[in-house]
């Protein structure tokens, strides 16, 4: 009868080792982890940038999500302001310096006169949109305001549009550089430059839009209009005399005698062709014409005499008796 061997303990005693060995090493993990967070979270706690409610996470673990706000950046602003002023040139002074001291430019300018002689300057001015209700109410302080109009146009949309379709775009284009790198052929790769200067071009037009758009939104326009006061007429009350009346009337004869030139200039070259119409019927063509013969108008001859009217015989008798 064969001995049975007595069981080594050694293997069941490595395998109880093992497990606590990986016990104690997630044990430490959990704890350096732990320690890691919450040492993360006093950073966070003491800086109060870093602890806006913006980055906190809500009790579900995962980020709390926000509506977009309508930001100043998405808003095309647009004013026109005509003022009239006793000084255009020191007025325009005093609106560039505004302009400029609140981060804008002058842009376009034109001044001209009228047949008074008086000044007047339009000129456009670009300001940043957080300066631009500040600029708005300096301007308008500067005279007497005539004229104010202000425009407010909402592009949100259209800017994200073109943000979304500039992604796209790009996306496209590293595509098609990547089929090129790959192709073998010529005519693939012909191809595929064709494709790609045509989607490059649109990817061009679409980041001309979007400048376009941020330029437009981050500086507001406004179109200022500076015009010279009128001089005030006398206001005394003073009867026209004789030598008004003179003169007035002088003014209406000699306005009554330009009209009348007027009107006989106008009248002139139908009245000289008219009378060379004449001159030719009379010179040329009348004598031409065949002459008929007049009737004839001699002495009118002895009138008849009268017969006698017949007699009886009975009274013929009487007669020689």
């Amino acid at each position: 009868m064969r001995a049975r061997r007595p069981v080594r303990p050694v293997p069941a005693l490595a395998a109880l080792l093992l497990a606590a060995a990986l016990a104690l090493t997630g044990c430490s993990g959990s704890t350096s982890d732990s320690g890691g967070r919450s040492t993360a979270g006093k950073a966070v706690r003491s800086d109060g940038k870093a602890a806006a409610p913006g980055g906190e996470k809500n009790a579900s673990g995962a980020g709390a999500k926000r509506a977009p706000k309508l930001t100043a950046s998405s808003i095309i602003r647009t004013a026109s302001l005509t003022v009239q002023v006793e000084d255009v040139p020191k007025a325009l002074d005093a609106a560039r310096t505004t302009t400029e001291n609140a981060g804008g430019y002058v842009g376009d300018e034109t001044t001209s006169r009228d047949g008074k002689g008086r000044e007047r300057t339009r000129v456009v001015l670009r300001v940043p949109v957080d300066k631009y209700d500040e600029v708005l109410a300096g301007l308008q302080g500067t005279g007497k305001l005539l004229d104010r109009t202000a425009k407010a146009e909402d592009v949100t949309d259209q800017v994200v549009d073109v943000d979304s379709r500039i992604k796209s775009q790009r996306a496209s284009v590293a595509r098609v550089r990547e089929l090129m790198d790959r192709a073998t052929k010529l005519s693939d790769v012909v191809e595929l430059e064709g494709e790609l200067s045509n989607r490059e071009a649109d990817l061009e037009a679409l980041l001309a839009q979007q400048s376009s758009l941020k330029d437009r939104t981050s500086l507001a326009t406004i179109t200022l209009s500076l015009s010279e006061t009128p001089v005030k007429a006398d206001t005394k009350d003073e009867s026209p005399g004789f030598v008004d009346a003179l003169a007035g009337g002088w003014g209406a004869f000699l306005t009554m005698l330009r009209w009348l030139a007027v009107a006989f200039g106008a009248v002139l070259p139908f009245a000289a062709v008219a009378a060379l119409i004449a001159l030719v019927w009379l010179r040329l063509v009348r004598p031409r014409l065949p002459h008929r013969p007049a009737p004839a108008t001699g002495a009118p001859g002895p009138l008849p005499t009268a017969r006698p009217a017949p007699q009886a015989p009975g009274t013929r008798e009487n007669d020689q008796d």
